[in-house]
C-alpha cells in the first residue's frame, strides 16, 4: 500500500520493512489533502476509505472540511486491526473511526454505493497474492468488467476495480496508485471498461524530485475518476516539488488555476494518454521523428527462471554438483555485475572471480531419466524444496525446462537506478529479467555496429524519459513494448549510416 499518514507519524526500520511486506508505504499530507479536496468537491457528507490504515484521508478531510466550512462523516474498512490501532494515535477520535469495518474490501465489500471514496490501496503483486485469492479475483474481474485480467495485476488492480464499482451516479473516486494500474499487461481491458463507463477527470504524476516516495521502487499516479458520461479529453498533471501547496489549490479551483511553476498541467487526448502511457508526458514533437526504435529492432524480457538460486550456479556450485557443461548456458543475472557498456569474456572471468553466478541451467531434454545421475540427483533436491509448487515453475511441463533465450547483440538494463544504458554482448551472455534482449531485424555485422551507433548516441538516451516509467530515486523502468518505442531522431538514423530505404524496408 502506498499507505498515507501525515509526516509526524513516527516509524522506525522495522515497522516499515512490516508495512511494506503487507504493501504499505507511508506518504505525506500534501498527497492526501488535494486527494480529499476532489471528493468531497463543495458538498462535504459521508468519505469512504476501503483501505483506512492509520487514517490518513480522514484526518486529512478534517483540514479540509475545517478551511471550507463542510460537514463530514467517514465509513471505512481496513483488514488490518493493528494499523488501524494507530488511528487515534494520531489525532482522529473514536467516532471518526466508528463505522470503519475490519474486513477484506475487495471480498467482501459492502453493498451500499457512495457519493466520494478515496483511497491509497495495498500495493501487492501478483506474485504475492495466493493461488486461492487469485481464483477469487478473476471471478470478481468477470462480474464486474465481464471479462478476466491478465494474471499480473496486482491487488491494489482490483481494489480500483471494486471501488469504482461502488461510485453512486456523479459520485468521484481519488485512488494512488504504482503506474503499471495505466501500464500493465491487464491495462487495455480494465481502462477499456473504465473509459466506457467513467470520464477521467485528471491524472497527477510526480517528478523524481516530487515523489512522495523516493526511497522506494514505485511510480505513484492519483486518479481522479466520476460517475459520468465519458469524455474524450483528460488533464494530466506533474508536481514537480515536494510539498507544493499548488496541487491542493489547483483542486479546489476546479482545475483553473494552472499558473503556478511547481506544477505543470497539460489537456490531453485521452487515446493518446492510453497509448503514450499516463504516467508519461505527452510526446509533443512526435512528428518531427520518422523513426522509432522496433524500427530496426524487436525487445524481448529475459529468462525468468523462477528460482535464481537453484538455476543459476556459480562455477564453483557446477564443479561440485559436477553438472555436464552441455546442460550449461553462460548468462548474467544482475545490472550491477556489468560496470560498462559491454559484456566480454573477461567480464565474465572478473565476476567469476568475485563469486558470482554466471551459469544458467538449461535442460531442454523432457525424459528425466535421460540425465546424467548428478543432474537427476540435483533436479531432485529441486523437488524436496517444493520448487515445483512455485507459481512460475508450476506452469513449466517439466518444471525444470525453463524458457530459452538466442544470445541478443545488444542488453538494455530493465531497471537503470544510476543510469539507463544499452549493452554491447560481446561474451554472447543470455540475460535474466534485470535486462532486456534487443534483437536487430537484420544480422550481419554492419548493421548491428550500426544500430550500436543509435543505442549509444545521446539524443536517444535522453528520450527514454518518453518511454519509461521515472521511479522516485530517479531510476527508469522501460518495458520490452515502450522500448521499440523509443523516438529515434532523424539525424542519429543518418549519422548511424542506415539509409532511409532500409528503415522504410524494415517496417
Amino acid at each position: 500500500m502506498l499507505k498515507t499518514s501525515n509526516h509526524k507519524l513516527s516509524s522506525s526500520w522495522k515497522t516499515r520493512e512490516l508495512l511494506r511486506s503487507k504493501g504499505q508505504f507511508w506518504t505525506p499530507d500534501w498527497v492526501a489533502e488535494p486527494m480529499v479536496e476532489y471528493v468531497l468537491a463543495e458538498k462535504g457528507g459521508l468519505l469512504f476509505d476501503p483501505a483506512v490504515g492509520a487514517g490518513a484521508f480522514f484526518r486529512a478531510a478534517k483540514v479540509v472540511a475545517s478551511e471550507k466550512g463542510l460537514s463530514v462523516r467517514f465509513a471505512g474498512m481496513e483488514i488490518d486491526p493493528v494499523t488501524l490501532s494507530q488511528a487515534q494515535e494520531n489525532g482522529l477520535t473514536k467516532d471518526d473511526i466508528a463505522l470503519v469495518e475490519i474486513a477484506d474490501f475487495v471480498l467482501q465489500a459492502p453493498c451500499k454505493k457512495f457519493h466520494a471514496i478515496v483511497a491509497n490501496p495495498p500495493y501487492i503483486r501478483h506474485h504475492r497474492i495466493t493461488p486461492e485469492k487469485k481464483v477469487q479475483l478473476r471471478r470478481l474481474s468477470i462480474q464486474t468488467i465481464g471479462k478476466a485480467l491478465d494474471g499480473r495485476a496486482g491487488l491494489h488492480v482490483y481494489f480500483l476495480m471494486r471501488a469504482l464499482s461502488l461510485l453512486e451516479e456523479n459520485g468521484r473516486l481519488a485512488f494512488i496508485v504504482p503506474a503499471d494500474v495505466c501500464e500493465g499487461k491487464f491495462a487495455s481491458e480494465l481502462w477499456t471498461w473504465i473509459t466506457a463507463n467513467f470520464t477521467l477527470d485528471a491524472i497527477i504524476t510526480f517528478s523524481p524530485e516530487a515523489s512522495p516516495f523516493p526511497q522506494i521502487d514505485v511510480n505513484p499516479i492519483i486518479l481522479l475518476i466520476r460517475r459520468s458520461a465519458p469524455r474524450e479529453r483528460f488533464l494530466w498533471a506533474k508536481c514537480c516539488f515536494q510539498a507544493t501547496s499548488s496541487f491542493k489549490y489547483w483542486v479546489r479551483s476546479q482545475f483553473r488555476d494552472t499558473s503556478k511553476r511547481d506544477l505543470i498541467v497539460i489537456e490531453r487526448d485521452l487515446k493518446e494518454g492510453l497509448s503514450e502511457g499516463f504516467s508519461r508526458e505527452p510526446t509533443l514533437c512526435k512528428g518531427k521523428s520518422r523513426y522509432v526504435l522496433g524500427d530496426f529492432i524487436s525487445v524481448k524480457r529475459g529468462i525468468a527462471t523462477g528460482a535464481n538460486d537453484f538455476f543459476f550456479m556459480t562455477a564453483e556450485k557446477v564443479r561440485e554438483l559436477r553438472i555436464p557443461e552441455k546442460y550449461l548456458t553462460q548468462a548474467i543475472g544482475r545490472t550491477r555485475d556489468v560496470v560498462g557498456d559491454e559484456i566480454t569474456y573477461r567480464t565474465l572471468e572478473e565476476i567469476e572471480k568475485k563469486g558470482r553466478p554466471t551459469l544458467l541451467l538449461s535442460l531442454n531434454e523432457d525424459n528425466l531419466e535421460n540425465f546424467p545421475e548428478s543432474v537427476k540427483q540435483y533436479l531432485s533436491k529441486g523437488e524436496e524444496l517444493g520448487l515445483p509448487n512455485r507459481p512460475l515453475i508450476s506452469q513449466r511441463n517439466p518444471w525444470y525446462k525453463i524458457e530459452t533465450r538466442i544470445p541478443p547483440p545488444f542488453l538494455f538494463a530493465y531497471l537503470g537506478r544510476r543510469n539507463s544504458r544499452f549493452i554491447r554482448n560481446y561474451a554472447y551472455v543470455v540475460p535474466l529479467t534485470s535486462f532486456l534482449c534487443i534483437y536487430p531485424k537484420r544480422n550481419d555485422k554492419k548493421n548491428i555496429d550500426q544500430i550500436w551507433k543509435i543505442l549509444t548516441h545521446p539524443d536517444v538516451l535522453a528520450g527514454l524519459s518518453m518511454v519509461g516509467k521515472t521511479y522516485g530515486d530517479g531510476a527508469i523502468k522501460v518495458e520490452p513494448r515502450f522500448l521499440e518505442k523509443l523516438p529515434i531522431p532523424d539525424h542519429v538514423v543518418e549519422l548511424s549510416g542506415l539509409s532511409m530505404q532500409m528503415c522504410l524496408f524494415e517496417r
